[in-house]
């Protein structure tokens, strides 16, 4: 590369706004040809290198590059890596400088000085991993088939690491054989029946075009994953080919593979886990939510729940934190605020009485100030100021994912948080799920298998992103946390713990009519040092 494109790449990359590592300038000219493409970005890294360039071209979302450059400063002077290390694998390079590929997930690091204060421990911190911001666009038919293919792309990367999808075929290519041979193929689910003589038949869906697929009534395992199979969720196939069919051996799922490194923080503190408060409503059960306030500030309870309470450093709020106005027929008469900026405000009052050292990440549900259709952003601030002006509170997307705890010797863990409106589908139309009202973790677990929060597309509103798809479950968390269903229940599944949060608020006339049978004020808390996870009751019960 002459001296005359080095000043006319220097010169480029200035008038964007961008300073060069100097070891950039050793590369190739045609480098610079394919990967000068500046985002439109608020804010930006000072200096690139290879990594961030590469980087910078292919995550779209925000990153906090203000604190990556501290964490870098950080490292540079032999002080704390983890955080440097968390942006490095958001980022998808190692901190050895190897290129790996870039994964598409939302980040944003919270500002927050506890985190990133080079001359105090880092302690009760939380890094928003992924979180959903609209960009407030308008959306095209065809915004549809690219969320759609993203999806794929997503999901099939996923799934072609099993070990049994290693010589996977397109669609088309399997169409042409002529012979009956064993073949592998990876799809979207477009269409599922039952046969005349009780098989399962399904239309599997690639880039390349639709197969059948016969899932046989007398391979009972086989068969009974094929009852699970929902519409346009991702699986992988292997089986034989006959023509326009393919005979299935073995279903595969995108499934979370089986974990035996099972994190522990170093440190005993405690995570509580809430949703469904419903402020406004005239059954929320305001003086069980205060026992549950004043337990927290070690003001109620026995000696032993004091002192857990006082190791509480992080508080999750999963979705319909006020009940909200005009959510379904007839609701305002059982509200006692129907303003929907005053019950934000009875929220806030509330919650402000919890101890300013608890971290409370918050989302919203069907019944907050945010769209109904998801994934949905943080809350409105039009009308939640009084939620935002509190200096303890973490307010985020619906789905997202964050890490806690993390220090200079423990990775934290990472928390999914999902509200849950997907759920009601799923146990209506999935025969296995038909108990899951009672446990719904079930539901979770079940969701988890699909590595998708909502893969059916009748079973919940959602917007198409063309980026990605911010329900897929990309990322294998250690805790997954939901609502909605107003039931507590604990599970695990491949070493995922799954939380579901009880509620704050009695039975309602709607809940009534729908058979809806709530069972509230419950905590559960997880022990971060050991795993364990008790539930708190708060009822009179």
């Amino acid at each position: 590369m002459t001296n005359e494109d080095k000043r006319k790449i220097i010169d480029t990359f200035l008038d964007n706004g961008f300073l060069l590592n100097p070891d950039l300038l050793n590369q190739d000219i045609g480098f610079f040809k394919n990967n000068i493409n500046f985002p439109n970005i608020e804010d930006k890294p000072m200096v690139l290198d290879q990594n961030l360039l590469l980087s910078l071209i292919n995550i779209k979302q925000n990153i906090n590059w203000k604190e990556f450059e501290r964490a870098k400063v950080l490292v540079e002077k032999g002080k704390d890596s983890i955080i440097y290390e968390t942006f490095s694998n958001i980022l998808g390079y190692n901190t050895n400088n190897k290129k790996q590929e870039v994964e598409k997930i939302d980040e944003d690091i919270l500002d927050d000085p506890q985190i990133f204060d080079e001359e105090k421990d880092i302690e009760n911190n939380v890094i928003l991993l992924k979180i959903y911001k609209d960009d407030y666009k308008k959306r095209e038919i065809q915004d549809f088939v690219i969320y759609y293919n993203k999806r794929f792309e997503a999901l099939k990367k996923i799934l072609i690491g099993r070990p049994e999808l290693q010589n996977v075929t397109s669609i088309n290519r399997i169409l042409t054989k002529t012979n009956r041979e064993e073949v592998s193929v990876i799809g979207m689910v477009s269409d599922k029946n039952e046969t005349k003589n009780g098989n399962i038949l399904i239309s599997l869906e690639d880039t390349t075009g639709i197969i059948k697929v016969l899932i046989s009534k007398n391979r009972s395992e086989l068969f009974s994953s094929g009852k699970n199979i929902v519409f346009d969720e991702m699986i992988g196939i292997t089986g034989v080919s006959g023509g326009q069919i393919i005979f299935a051996n073995n279903i595969i799922f995108p499934e979370v593979p089986i974990n035996n490194h099972l994190k522990k923080s170093p440190d005993e503190v405690y995570a509580a886990f809430i949703s469904d408060i419903h402020v406004g409503s005239k059954k929320f059960l305001e003086n069980e939510f205060i026992k549950f306030i004043n337990w927290l500030n070690g003001n109620f309870g026995d000696d032993n729940q004091k002192n857990i309470a006082k190791k509480v450093k992080y508080l999750f709020m999963v979705g319909d934190l006020v009940d909200g106005v005009s959510v379904y027929p007839g609701q305002e008469e059982e509200l006692l605020i129907k303003d929907l900026v005053k019950q934000y405000e009875k929220f806030s009052e509330l919650i402000g009485m919890i101890r300013s050292d608890i971290k409370m990440i918050i989302c919203g549900g069907q019944h907050d100030a945010i769209r109904m259709s998801e994934p949905q952003p943080p809350l409105m601030r039009k009308y939640t100021e009084s939620v935002y002006k509190l200096p303890n509170t973490i307010l985020v997307s619906n789905p997202c994912l964050v890490n806690i705890q993390s220090t200079k010797d423990f990775e934290g863990f990472n928390i999914y948080m999902y509200h849950g409106a997907s759920f009601h589908y799923y146990v209506d139309n999935v025969e296995s799920l038909r108990n899951a009202k009672e446990n719904p973790s079930n539901t979770m677990k079940f969701l988890l298998q699909k590595r998708h929060f909502a893969p059916t597309h009748s079973s919940n509103v959602f917007v198409p992103e063309t980026e990605e798809d911010p329900l897929v479950i990309e990322k294998v968390p250690d805790v997954v946390v939901c609502g909605d269903s107003h039931r507590s229940a604990i599970g695990n599944h491949n070493g995922v713990i799954i939380i579901n949060c009880s509620c704050w608020q009695s039975k309602t006339d709607f809940q009534e009519k729908v058979g809806h049978d709530p069972d509230p004020a419950k905590v559960p808390i997880l022990n971060l040092k050991t795993r364990e996870i008790k539930i708190l009751k708060f009822g009179d019960e």
